[in-house]
């Protein structure tokens, strides 16, 4: 058994599987000077250290004292947005892009072309690399995509090197199938057949093999339209796999609408919407996922609307966008500072959207997302004395202590367990 006891706060997020909306974003459910309790993968009592319940006869704990250090506990962050199964950066591209240059060999087509060279160990490799910075920075969980194999075999190559990772590491992955994140350069010219390639021997491939839980698509101008997006994303539903959009991010694309029409579990990025779209989002109760971050790194001016979806009561999530073009950063402490900076979120509903709506929008709320009761034991322990630090005190990781599934997994404390 795991004790946590004299934290400075407990942000428990306590009120159950559903996700916040509104003012509810803002209730973090704070216990002062508080505790922890965990036996196997479960967390069995939070609360105040003082009422800590009396401990059995000949059970063992494994305590974590907090007295003097100042720590802050919260669930474990859920990155709902990744893109981590790749071969190689884009750094060139990046170089030439912050001078105003174009690198004519960048963009998708080039992770396309590193990842098909590439090795299934090679792959594994380099994802297992950074997975364990995602667990340093305390993130527990994250959804991970395909979509830069680009054809029925590094597709299925993409998400197998998933499949190996979630049996040989402590983080949690939800594996998603995007072969429709662009049409591959080969395919230019016969774009139909692509597409039916996804609907028709893709999507079928990866349900049955039980290799994705989640299917997105890009819907974007330049990428799929509306109709196109409609069709895979209504054959992945009809195969089983629940669904996801990119979308809107560069221009008001539709994406928003269908997102809300077909009732998909999220729709990310969402720069460009209007007020019909907060509407519909909020009827049919998709998450919108910002990924603010993304922005940031391309020097957008132009953020996701998150004051408006949260005044409109549509559920808000926070995710990083980690891939190797747009949004080469893994850490959830940096997208609550340029959500609170640049969106105007508060620092409560930060990690509100980064932890228990971030679960929702994956149907993992009922076991992450918050401490309580019952609830799976994915816990992170923050340097600060005060949750609103995270996104004040920027630029550094302020994870000493992640325990996933009860298991500590990263201990940077200098001060030992007792037993």
């Amino acid at each position: 058994m795991l004790l946590l006891r004299n934290i400075a706060q407990i942000v428990t997020l306590r009120g159950g599987p559903i996700p916040r909306v509104g003012a509810s974003m803002s209730d973090l459910g704070i216990i002062e000077n508080g505790a922890v309790l965990i036996r196997g993968d479960r967390i069995v009592w939070v609360g105040p250290t003082k009422d800590l319940p009396v401990r059995e006869p000949g059970i063992r704990y494994q305590t974590l004292d907090g007295m003097g250090l100042d720590l802050v506990a919260l669930p474990g962050f859920v990155d709902s947005h990744t893109h981590p199964v790749f071969a190689g950066t884009r750094v060139e591209e990046y170089d030439l892009n912050v001078q105003g240059r174009k690198y004519e060999e960048g963009g998708i087509a080039a992770s396309v072309r590193q990842l098909r060279a590439a090795t299934v160990n090679q792959l594994i490799e380099k994802a297992e690399r950074y997975f364990r910075h995602f667990l340093s920075h305390g993130t527990t969980t994250i959804e991970a995509k395909s979509g830069y194999g680009l054809s029925l075999e590094d597709e299925l190559k993409s998400l197998q090197v998933l499949a190996a990772l979630r049996g040989r590491n402590r983080l949690e992955i939800i594996p998603t199938f995007m072969g429709a994140h662009a049409v591959p350069e080969e395919r230019a010219g016969s774009r139909a057949d692509y597409i039916r390639e996804i609907i028709e021997e893709m999507i079928p491939r990866v349900a049955q093999e039980g290799l994705a839980s989640f299917c997105d698509v890009s819907c974007e101008r330049g990428y799929f339209t509306v109709e196109e997006s409609r069709a895979i994303l209504t054959a992945a539903k009809q195969a089983g796999l629940g669904i996801r959009i990119h979308t809107d991010e560069f221009s008001r694309s539709g994406g928003a609408r269908l997102a809300a029409e077909l009732g998909a579990s999220s729709a990310d990025h969402l720069q460009c919407i209007d007020d019909s779209d907060i509407e519909a989002l909020k009827r049919s109760g998709t998450v919108a996922t910002l990924l603010p971050g993304t922005a940031f790194n391309l020097g957008m001016m132009r953020y996701p609307p998150a004051r408006k979806l949260i005044a409109a009561e549509v559920p808000v999530a926070l995710a990083t966008d980690f891939n190797p073009g747009t949004c080469f950063t893994l850490n959830m402490q940096l997208i609550l500072a340029i959500a609170c900076t640049q969106m105007r979120m508060s620092p409560a509903e930060a990690i509100t959207a980064a932890t228990i709506n971030s679960a929702y929008s994956l149907g993992l709320s009922d076991r992450l997302g918050t401490l309580e009761e019952g609830k799976q034991a994915d816990i992170v322990l923050m340097d600060v004395s005060d949750y609103r630090e995270l996104p004040y005190f920027f630029g550094t990781n302020h994870c000493v202590v992640t325990i996933k599934k009860g298991n500590v997994v990263i201990n940077r404390l200098e001060q030992p367990w007792k037993e």
